[in-house]
């Protein structure tokens, strides 16, 4: 099978670990040709070019910038990606003819692209849902839901879902909310498809924990909380804040946060003006440094502002399981991140409206032995979220068409 991957993320080497890049792999090992096509924004003087990447074929597309950049500059360049792209796919992709088209959101502006894959290679359409946009934008109040640029992502929201023959969603609350408010679509085109990674194996010896907690000079005692991700505004970063100071400088526990973001700023401004000797803050990590931090760790973190209506589903969740976090999440009540985590029993849950809620979690798992909770998680993902499970489940509806 022939499949064409779209993506916004700055893909170049598939080699590299992520859910996209995994997934990736994941085809190439059962036989598909996959080619890719990924931005090379401005900010990086290239032109469109090809690499070659693990048996895959990844087109660099020259796009506008669209990450790191002003709200009008990245709408702009948003806007154009589909023209870009379908002209990619036109002089790149000329004798290659498609089985399948994926993508993701976001972006949602994929739309005009997509079709001419399918128009021209009567090629099947999946989508991989991973962002609910612009609704999310509405949440928090980035966006306002009777503004015109609200009226347009909209429409291109619901031609994406329209032209899409499958959408895979991260979780039941996701199929429940997209069936919910796009009552026009077809339930048996959706399904859940979750985040998902290649199992690796598990290092079950002390050391690297004890060689990390060492470097880090975490004192011995403390349970370590570790969050690794982005620091934006559907984390909340004033309420990370405010956990943060609540638990300042107890001697029990320990704060570790990974991370860059719009918002990463308010983090450093807490630490550099009120010096808490149980807080440590670093910015975005590689992969393999970000890896020993973990192994420092006893519970991982998740945060979600508590103003989304819509059902997120942080992809952060899996570096934990997988790693045998146990994890704490904070978020807002319309999630089934906290419904998952409890009922598979390897982690806890608490509203993400009152600092106190995470506080009185962070005192009882300090008093607990919180190794059989990682212990499940780690089975938990191994029974749900690999890549194998992801390229079975999408084979199995592919098939069926």
């Amino acid at each position: 099978m022939n499949i064409l991957f779209l993506t916004l993320g700055k893909m170049n080497d598939i080699a590299e670990r992520g859910i996209y890049t995994d997934l990736m792999r994941e085809f190439v090992k059962n036989g598909h040709k996959i080619c890719i096509l990924s931005p090379s924004e401005k900010r990086d003087k290239k032109q469109t070019h090809i690499i070659q990447s693990c048996g895959a074929t990844i087109i660099k597309v020259k796009t506008g910038n669209i990450m790191k950049t002003g709200k009008i500059r990245k709408g702009i360049a948003t806007i154009l990606l589909e023209h870009q792209f379908t002209n990619a796919i036109r002089n790149c992709f000329s004798n290659m003819c498609f089985d399948l088209v994926l993508y993701s959101t976001p972006p949602v502006t994929f739309a005009k692209a997509i079709q001419y894959v399918k128009t021209r290679d009567k090629a099947l359409s999946y989508l991989l849902l991973k962002d609910i946009f612009p609704q999310n934008a509405v949440d928090l109040g980035m966006l306002s839901s009777k503004g015109l640029l609200y009226r347009f992502f909209r429409r291109k929201e619901r031609n994406l879902y329209c032209m899409s023959d499958y959408i895979g969603c991260m979780s039941q609350a996701n199929v429940e909310y997209l069936l919910r408010n796009n009552t026009y679509l077809d339930k048996s085109r959706i399904h859940v498809n979750p985040n998902s990674l290649d199992l690796i194996p598990l290092d079950s010896t002390p050391e690297p924990r004890n060689t990390a907690r060492k470097n880090l000079g975490i004192p011995k005692g403390s349970k370590v909380f570790i969050y690794g991700g982005s620091l934006g505004k559907p984390q909340c970063v004033r309420f990370i804040i405010a956990c943060l100071t609540l638990n300042q400088n107890k001697k029990d526990r320990y704060f570790i946060i990974c991370g860059g973001g719009t918002d990463a700023y308010l983090l450093k401004k807490y630490v550099k003006e009120n010096m808490p000797n149980n807080v440590q803050l670093f910015d975005m990590l590689p992969q393999d440094e970000y890896t020993k931090m973990i192994a420092a760790a006893d519970v991982g973190l998740v945060f979600l502002d508590n103003r989304f209506t819509i059902p997120n589903f942080p992809s952060r969740l899996l570096s934990y399981m997988e790693s045998g976090l146990p994890i704490l999440a904070c978020t807002d009540p319309n999630t089934d991140v906290g419904t998952t985590i409890t009922d598979g029993g390897f982690g806890w849950w608490c509203e993400s409206d009152h600092a106190g809620k995470f506080t009185d979690m962070v005192d009882m798992i300090c008093k607990e032995d919180v190794s059989v909770f990682g212990q499940r998680g780690r089975k938990y993902f191994e029974d749900h979220y690999t890549t194998a499970h992801s390229y079975r489940i999408m084979m199995e509806m592919l098939v069926n068409k």
